[in-house]
């Protein structure tokens, strides 16, 4: 081995044409590492890879679907229809509090919750704490310290899209593109996603309106498969006194979570939901966020037998318009309060597509 480095030395010293390749070949690859962009890097030890963007790349597309994106709110806007809730929103939102009335409108989430095929939800006790106290250097009989300090935590394992939930607006894609067009293969990582994130959605505080359209419609609760209309809500909002405005939270009270709790095969069967035409009007109005009493949002059975979950992801891939479900419409449908204060707050868990939440109305 010394000796054939020995003649390599000594080739490359009078400058043969091999020597003088290998140098050059050497040269380049030093001078292709030093100049690469750093973006280009793939740091293992990261959630993050390289930074790709298809979305100039058209194809995959359903047929006679055209490209959506940009949104109008922006080729890089991340929060969608959220954007309507502007400082002047929510100045007037909080005008309507008059008497200081709090109603919570979210479900209670434990191993009973109805929930959509796939997801689960499970909750364990860890009382760990109060043994292991015991073996502290300064423990007392029953627990830490001279005060006897003692705790119990909680495991909990599951989807995110259970019980009362805001979804982001990464939640539904159309094949596999998101809103603004993007590709999974852009913004899918390990962790979860590296846009709509649960941590880019901001609190949502704004004018509530509740349609009821079970009342306008005479019944206790709507069939399931029953397409609300555009007529529906505009009936109901003349019956109530109330109109939509630009970044509102509208709630679609239609008395299917009447069946929370107590035959949830029932409820997860089918459900009354917006049709698309409702879903046009809304988006035209540029509210903030359309929510009900279902696990879903939309028909079940759909309008279109072959196009499941339309409105959904129409919502949240063509529009970002938010979403939130089962929530508890009937509290604020029993006392008639037709437009309130609407405040939801979510853990910002980072790529997650949905959060559990418990939102407030207030008047």
């Amino acid at each position: 081995m010394i000796e054939r480095t020995g003649r390599l030395r000594r080739r490359a010293a009078r400058g043969s044409p091999t020597s003088r390749r290998g140098v050059l070949l050497r040269a380049c690859v030093l001078a292709a590492m030093l100049h690469a962009p750093a973006a280009r890097a793939v740091d293992m030890e990261s959630p993050q890879f390289v930074a790709s963007d298809s979305r100039s790349d058209h194809s995959g597309l359903p047929d006679g679907v055209r490209p959506w994106w940009p949104s109008r709110y922006g080729a890089d806007d991340q929060i969608g229809t959220l954007n309507e809730i502007t400082p002047a929103v929510i100045a007037a939102a909080v005008r309507l509090v008059r008497r200081g009335i709090t109603v919570d409108l979210g479900r209670i989430l434990d191993d009973h919750t109805p929930k959509f095929p796939g997801r689960y939800w499970h909750q364990t006790v860890d009382a760990s704490a109060p043994y292991t106290n015991l073996r502290r250097a300064d423990a007392d009989a029953g627990g830490w310290g001279r005060n006897r300090i003692n705790w119990i935590t909680e495991i909990q394992a599951g989807t995110f899209q259970v019980g009362t939930q805001l979804d982001s607006i990464g939640h539904i894609q159309t094949g596999d593109r998101f809103y603004n067009g993007w590709r999974a293969r852009d913004i899918v990582e390990a962790y979860g996603l590296n846009r709509f994130g649960m941590e880019t959605v901001p609190p949502i505080i704004t004018r509530g309106v509740l349609v009821d359209v079970a009342a306008s419609s005479g019944v206790v609760r709507l069939d399931p498969g029953y397409v609300i209309t555009v007529a529906d809500v505009e009936a109901a909002l003349a019956a109530q006194g109330v109109q939509i405005q630009a970044g509102d939270a509208v709630l679609l009270h239609t008395g299917w979570g009447g069946l929370w709790n107590v035959d949830a095969a029932a409820f997860l069967a089918g459900e009354p939901g917006p049709g698309m035409d409702l879903i046009e009007w809304l988006y035209a109005r540029r509210i903030a966020v359309l929510g009900a009493d279902t696990w879903s949002i939309g028909p079940v059975p759909g309008e279109d037998p072959e196009r499941p979950f339309l409105v959904p992801q129409t919502m949240y891939v063509n529009c970002g318009l938010f979403g939130l479900e089962n929530v508890a419409t009937e509290k604020i449908a029993a006392r008639k309060v037709y437009e309130f204060l609407f405040v939801v707050t979510h853990a910002r868990t980072r790529g997650s597509t949905a959060a559990v939440i418990s939102p407030a109305a207030i008047y």
